[in-house]
């Protein structure tokens, strides 16, 4: 596949189901991550000043009846960037999505990916490729059933085993 939709198209054509596994401890830093370094946390009362293009695709989504899932694996104890994830991961979950989080050490038998990947429809996978310090490099589209199928099995196994992000407690 040649040209890439960006993410907000994907999510837009899903017509059942969007799932996202995360494998990463770490990735690129970004202002709102330096922020909470800093100590400065999010009002949550003022949703004008966290809700992002990103929230609405995925509130979007899901009032077309999408069902938008979220895996994360970490090693625990997790980074300052997982912890960060963790803590404005309220966003997502105000926005429709469910989020689940697995420790490494519960997924050393699982047969996981080497990137990070969203799947639409249990259809179309783009996959995320990021540098060893977690830049972003590149994305890429694959539509093999076969892949595609085995990533989204994959994907499952997690979420089984994951623990639903109200009550993973961060070590």
């Amino acid at each position: 596949m040649s040209s890439i939709p960006e993410f907000g198209e994907l999510l837009a054509a899903a017509e059942k189901s969007a799932v996202h596994l995360e494998m990463r401890d770490t990735y690129y830093s970004n202002p709102r991550f330096e922020a909470w370094q800093r100590g400065q946390r999010v009002d949550w009362n003022d949703r004008d000043s966290w809700w992002r293009p990103f929230h609405q695709d995925i509130a979007d989504a899901v009032a077309r009846g999408v069902q938008v899932r979220r895996a994360r694996v970490v090693s625990e104890p997790v980074t300052d960037y997982i912890r960060w994830e963790h803590y404005q991961t309220r966003a997502n979950t105000e926005a429709g999505e469910q989020v689940r989080w697995l420790p490494r050490r519960r997924a050393w038998d699982l047969l996981l990916p080497g990137s990070d990947l969203w799947v639409f429809d249990g259809k179309l996978m783009r996959i995320h490729h990021f540098s060893g310090d977690g830049l972003w490099v590149e994305k890429e589209l694959c539509d093999e059933p076969t892949t595609v199928e085995a990533h989204a099995a994959a994907f499952e196994k997690v979420w089984e085993r994951a623990v639903p992000h109200d009550a993973y407690e961060i070590m």
